[in-house]
Order: C-alpha cells, then structure tokens, then sequence
C-alpha cells in the first residue's frame, strides 16, 4: 500500500500567464505558495478474488473490470498514460473542498502519478511530477487549466515559477528572512465561499479573451517582480502586497465576465469595509476560496464582517508532494 500526500496552493500574482496559450508565446510567471492543507491518495494492488478489477473511491465509488469503465477523468487517463495492466484500489481523500480554487485537481493528478510510480518502486523528481501532470491535463484529459497548480503541488514550498516559451518551468524559491514570512503568513485569511464551480469552463473564457487583454496579462506578469520587491525590501511595510493583492484582482476580474458576480463582489467588499487591505478569488474565480489580506489587528472585524463564511486558517508548507506510507508489497 502507498499512500501520497499532496498539498494544496495559493496563487498570489502572474495567475493567467501559466496557461499555455499565453506562456508559449510571451513567457509566464507566478507567485505562489502550497500550504499546509492535503490530498491524500491511498493506493494498492486489488487482490483478484472480486467481480471487479478496480475499485475507485471519491465522492463516488467505482467498482469496474476496465479502465475504460472508470468515469472519473484523471483516474482514467492517467491509468491509461501509465499504461496499468494490474488491479489497483484508489482512495481519495481531501483536506478542503474540491472545486474551490485551490488547485485541488491538479493536486489529485500529482499525487495519483505519485502513488502508482510508487508502487511500482519507480522514483519520479518534483519537476518530472509536475510536468507529467501538466502533460496530462492539458494533452491528455484536453482541460482548459494553467501549469502553477500541478507545479506548486508537486514542488511545494514558496516559490516563484516561470512558464517557458519551450513548455519547461523554472521555479525559484522565494528568499525571505524567517520573521517575514511569519509575519506575511500572518497577513492572510482565507474564507471559502461555499460556491464551487468547474474551473476548466471559466478558465476556457479567459483563454478564449486571451488575445484581447494583452495589456492586463502584461501588467498582472509584471505583479510577480513587484511582489517579491515588496517582500525582500526589509524596511517596506506589508501593506504594499495587500494593496497589491487589490490591484491584481481588479486586472483578475477584467479578464473574463466569470471571473467574478455580484456575491463575490459583495463579500470582497465587506472584507475591504472592515479594514482588509486587499484579497482575491483563488483559482479560475466563480466561487471558492476568498484570500484576504489584513493587519492582523484589524482581522477580528474582518472576520465578523465574513460571519456567514467559514474561516480556514492555515500555514504555508515546504515539503511538496511526498509519500507517507511505503509498503509496496501490502505489509
């Protein structure tokens, strides 16, 4: 039995220029972190004593003789990418909400290629995991989804990661003294809205308004180098990322009617009135996960103004996509 654990992500600045179609021609960058909230997948070989071959578990459960029976998406294709011959049993579970802008399908993709070249005592590198799963959710499975997600799943930590015309990534962690992090981590609220949505369809609007927001991308790229200049200037206040935060998510927004609604727009509102400085939709937008960026003196408001929604507190986190039980052989 293997079991991977996967961690999550927050995108802070350069989220659009990580889908192909733009990095392919103008190069991408983003800033972004995982954090300390998991996918876990649980994976074995299935004994041949039952009707059925696989066994899939997730909201659902799948009990099927085929692959090609499996209806689950990643599942299927990546069982078939891998070419998986013997029975396996796939658990899944999650930390957070799936469909919440967290990255969490890409975190289930790593961490399922993960486990199964695990079990077959194959040794893959970060990098190799995430451009695999890049591999398979944009030529493979055909999503309309970016690369940071399965990067930052995969590679974890605080990173800065360029996107590179020849499809490769650079990730370059994000050099800051201890005490600054702390107090940056410090900073953040996350809220989840309790709208889900399928990023893939709201990610497919932005793309297909790609070419005419050339200006935007160009500016929210730009977001990256301004962010860590924030962060490594020793005597600069915090406030500058939150009142950045603000800025990146007024160009978020005009990428796409989808991005945001007049809900979202009502609660963001409500953080800024009770003293936050600045936040975003994560993920593609629509719905999800709500960041908000406020002192930490004036967070008690900020949390009263968002009573309705449930409050995560969380961590970033360093370790990437690892595995945390190894007993290939069932013992």
């Amino acid at each position: 039995m293997i079991i991977t654990k996967t961690p999550f992500r927050i995108s802070f600045f350069g989220g659009g220029t990580d889908y192909p179609d733009w990095y392919r021609e103008h190069g991408g960058s983003v800033l972004a972190t995982s954090i300390d909230k998991y996918c876990y997948i649980t994976c074995r070989r299935l004994p041949p004593f039952f009707d059925h071959k696989h066994r899939i578990v997730y909201s659902k459960i799948e009990n099927v003789k085929s692959i090609n029976e499996i209806v689950h998406p990643a599942v299927r294709n990546v069982m078939q990418w891998m070419n998986v011959t013997e029975g396996l049993e796939i658990h899944h579970d999650g930390d957070l909400p799936a469909r919440s802008g967290l990255g969490s399908s890409s975190s289930f993709t790593v961490g399922l290629i993960h486990a199964i070249n695990a079990l077959r005592g194959q040794y893959t590198s970060k990098k190799q995991l995430a451009l695999d799963a890049i591999h398979i959710e944009q030529e493979v499975i055909k999503e309309h989804v970016g690369s940071q997600d399965q990067a930052s799943a995969a590679l974890g930590g605080f990173n800065r990661i360029d996107f590179l015309p020849s499809g490769d990534l650079v990730h370059s962690p994000v050099i800051v003294e201890k005490e600054r992090q702390d107090a940056l981590e410090d900073h953040m609220m996350l809220f989840f809205t309790g709208m889900t949505r399928i990023a893939s369809e709201i990610a497919k609007a932005q793309i297909d308004n790609m070419t005419n927001r050339y200006s935007q991308l160009k500016h929210m790229h730009a977001m990256v180098d301004e962010g860590l200049s924030i962060l490594g200037s020793r005597n600069a206040s915090l406030d500058g990322f939150g009142r950045l935060l603000d800025d990146a998510w007024k160009y978020k927004r005009s990428l796409s009617a989808s991005v945001s609604n007049s809900a979202i727009d009502d609660l963001y509102a409500a953080g800024i009135g009770a003293g936050a400085l600045g936040g975003k939709i994560l993920g593609a937008g629509g719905g999800g996960f709500l960041l908000v960026f406020a002192r930490p003196e004036d967070q008690p408001r900020v949390r009263d103004a968002l009573h309705n929604l449930i409050h995560v507190p969380f961590r970033f986190e360093n370790g990437g996509s690892s595995v945390v039980l190894y007993q290939p052989n069932g013992f």
